[in-house]
């Protein structure tokens, strides 16, 4: 049993946009690879696509949420505005618009254990680029290559966001860069849905995936227009041409979303080129096609936020 956070303290919290992923400015950029390994993961739609974020609705729905995890499979009920909302990871894969039914969804909190993927001091030399280390810890960006650098800021940006350090990488961001970079297939709903049960009961973690939960929401409403009302936007610049035009009826829902990628940019430091010595290892590992080994099932665990 995972005690969650009071409604008031969950309240409380910012909620976190995933970042737009451009392939014509990572062409420009020479991060061709890059998107190679998303394509591999068949993200690039999610990726590229643009959401209004509901901030109360997230928060609603965050302070509701109850998270059930099973052998099988992960299940998430919650409700919004009346609106009852229950997903499993197949569901959110589907609403989404990315595969749900394989892959790795190890979700490790600074456990430093080998597995079947992973080897803790394999991984922090790799990434730290330095042969002689003794043990395994945490890697600084700085002592990243530029390419690990990039895959480091998509996998705390999209797959388990969260605001504060960004120049430390965890031992599950390890990873995770590790999985990508070796084209392993990532369950990404079912990392989701456990890092969504994790943040509901730290203080010190922030409400993620703002502007894909808008995707949720729709699925279970008739039409976007029964958030709006009442509700407390992100407002940015972009958005508000947004609804404006959409309350006008001028453009096309896709002709809209179309503009404001265009105009959306990656806002952290750029990076240029690849490690060669990365392409060379990682070129060598076996690209997992079959359905990959679930890990061992965890005791069932459910996340309720109740009120103090």
């Amino acid at each position: 049993m995972v005690k969650a956070l009071p409604i008031d303290l969950i309240w409380r919290k910012r909620v976190i946009r995933s970042k737009i992923v451009r392939e014509g400015w990572m062409k420009d950029n020479g991060l061709n690879n890059v998107m190679e390994l998303i394509k591999r993961q068949k993200w690039e739609n999610l990726f590229k696509r643009r959401e209004f974020v509901f901030i109360d609705a997230v928060k609603e729905f965050y302070a509701k949420m109850t998270v059930i995890h099973l052998k099988k499979k992960d299940v998430v009920k919650s409700s919004v505005k009346g609106v009852a909302i229950e997903f499993d990871h197949d569901r959110l894969a589907s609403i989404l618009g990315v595969p749900g039914k394989n892959g790795i969804y190890e979700y490790i909190k600074d456990v430093w254990e080998e597995s079947k993927y992973t080897k803790p001091l394999e991984i922090t030399r790799r990434f730290a680029n330095n042969e002689t280390l003794t043990a395994a810890r945490r890697v600084k960006s700085g002592e990243m290559k530029p390419f690990q650098r990039f895959i480091h800021f998509l996998v705390m940006k999209n797959m388990i966001p969260r605001f504060g350090k960004r120049d430390t990488s965890s031992f599950m961001d390890l990873t995770y860069m590790d999985h990508l970079m070796a084209r392993r297939l990532v369950n990404l709903p079912r990392v989701m849905m456990r890092h969504m049960s994790y943040v509901i009961s730290m203080k010190d973690h922030e409400l993620p995936y703002g502007d894909w939960l808008t995707m949720v929401f729709e699925e279970f409403a008739d039409k976007r227009e029964w958030c709006l009302v009442g509700w407390n936007l992100e407002k940015t610049e972009e958005e508000m041409m947004w609804l404006m035009l959409r309350k006008k009826r001028m453009r096309k829902k896709e002709e809209i979303e179309s503009n404001l990628i265009g105009r959306s940019v990656i806002d952290e430091a750029a990076v240029e080129g690849k490690s060669r010595s990365d392409e060379q290892f990682y070129d060598a590992q076996v690209d997992v096609e079959e359905p990959v080994t679930e890990t061992p099932a965890a005791p069932e665990v459910v996340a309720q936020a109740s009120a103090r």
